[in-house]
Parts: structure tokens; sequence; C-alpha cells
């Protein structure tokens, strides 16, 4: 017994140690721009929603309601086609076994080892000769094509029963059909999953708006946030206060799938 009083008070220590930054951000972007810069103490003595209040209105050199709506759109399309473009590849590897699909999975497992950045010059260019640069389809593009979501799923197909879905062809069901009526509904946790990484990597990244676009009224949020800081001065209240909003979409969309993602992490399949 007291062992385990010993493990949750050890498991809530560090749940604060993660927590802690995100409340600190919170709590300091009720703050006045002053007491920001010379802090008493983590708890606001002047509670303000000034630096919400300026950022909403702030919308012709920082238009955050235009930020959100593009990362909205980038993060959502980036997702979707990553989870139909996955789970098609891993449906072929696994169950069709189209010819090359055991090489293409190696070749997907292999391109994961490359670091993403030495990718950004090859695909600058591509976008250039394309006229993508500076559209939301730059940031799409690019970021359906990656390997982890083939390899994920296709491991999670390999450890479900084929039983199921050979009696769908015997039965008169097309490839396209198992794969849409019993291969899918089969792999729910593992789309919800990559679905919930997908989006948090993609609405989290600042490397690829800040390479691939120009204008600031296409920004996505991570990159928006970085124009609160310039050379000589850094609007923290503002920054903490956008950063704090621009979360919460995060932490939502976690909330409501984080049944199927426990369940994903927790199981590898049914079993014949």
């Amino acid at each position: 017994m007291k062992a385990r009083w010993i493990l949750v008070a050890t498991m809530f220590a560090v749940g604060l140690l993660f927590v802690a930054p995100m409340v600190l951000m919170v709590l300091t972007s009720f703050k006045p721009e002053a007491e920001v810069l010379n802090p008493e103490s983590a708890i606001p003595r002047h509670w303000t929603l000034q630096n919400y209040l300026d950022v909403l209105n702030w919308s012709e050199e920082a238009p955050f309601v235009r930020w959100l709506m593009n990362s909205v759109l980038v993060s959502s399309s980036v997702t979707f086609l990553v989870l139909v473009l996955s789970s098609l590849a891993a449906f072929g590897i696994t169950r069709v076994r189209v010819p090359g699909g055991g090489a293409f999975f190696y070749v997907v497992v292999a391109s994961m080892m490359v670091p993403g950045l030495l990718f950004l010059v090859p695909v600058y260019f591509i976008l250039n000769s394309m006229r993508l640069l500076d559209t939301p389809a730059a940031l799409i593009l690019p970021a359906a094509g990656g390997g982890f979501g083939v390899f994920l799923l296709t491991q999670f197909m390999r450890s479900l029963p084929k039983a199921i879905e050979e009696a769908a062809l015997i039965d008169g069901c097309s490839w396209l059909g198992v794969y849409y009526h019993v291969s899918l509904p089969l792999c729910a946790p593992a789309m919800a999953t990559l679905g919930v990484l997908t989006f948090i990597g993609s609405w989290n990244d600042f490397v690829g708006p800040l390479v691939y676009l120009d204008s600031i009224q296409n920004y996505t949020l991570p990159v928006g946030i970085a124009l609160y800081q310039a050379s000589y001065y850094t609007e923290y209240g503002r920054t903490l206060a956008t950063s704090a909003m621009a979360t919460a979409p995060l932490l939502l969309i976690f909330a409501i799938f984080q049944k199927q993602i426990v369940e994903s992490m927790s199981s590898t399949g049914l079993k014949d």
C-alpha cells in the first residue's frame, strides 16, 4: 500500500512538472506588460484581459483570426490527406499485396531516418517550379507524404485478423469495399492516434511556414507569434496571450480523442 502511494505521488509530481509551464503561460498572459517584465509572483497581482484584446483587435499588422483560420485549414487538410494516403498505402502493402509493396515499405521506413530539414531546399525548388510558394498548398502537399503514417498503419493492420476481410471478399465485396467497410473501422484507434499526432505536428510546424510563406496574411500561428518578438523588444504579454489561444484547440482535440489514443497504445489489434 505504501509503495502504491509513493508511485501515485511520483506520477503526480511528474504531471505537475509537465503542466507547470503551460499554467505559468496562461497566468502570465493575464498580467499587464509592466508586471510581466517585473514579476513578483506567478499569480497576477492585477488581472487584465488587455493582452487578449490587443491580439484580437490588432488585425492589420498581426491578424490573429486570419492566422488561426490558416492553421485550421492547413492542419485539417494535412491530417485528412495523411489519413487517406497512409491507410491506402498500408492496405495495399498488408492486404492487397501489390507488387513491390514490401520494397516500398522499406523505402518509407528508410525515409523516416533522414532529418526533415534536409528536404527543405529540394522541396522549396519543387514548389517554386510549381508556383505554389506563399500558398497553403506549399504546406499541405509536402506534409501529406510523410512515412510515419504508412509505418504506423502498416504495423497495426498486420496485427488484425485476415479472416474478416477474406469473408467479405467471399461475399462479393470488392477490395475498395473491404478497405472502407472492414479495414478502416478496425483501424479506428490507430487512425485516431495518427490523426491527432499529425494535426498537432502540422499545427506546431514553424520551419515550413517560415521558409515557404512570405505574406503575413498567409502565416500560420507559430510564425505569426514570432512577429511579436523584435530585435530590441519583445511583447511578452501579447506573445503569451496568443500562445495560450493557440494551445486551446490542441487541448480540446486531445480531450476528444483521448480514449482512442489510449486504446491504440494499449492494444495491438484483434487476434485470430
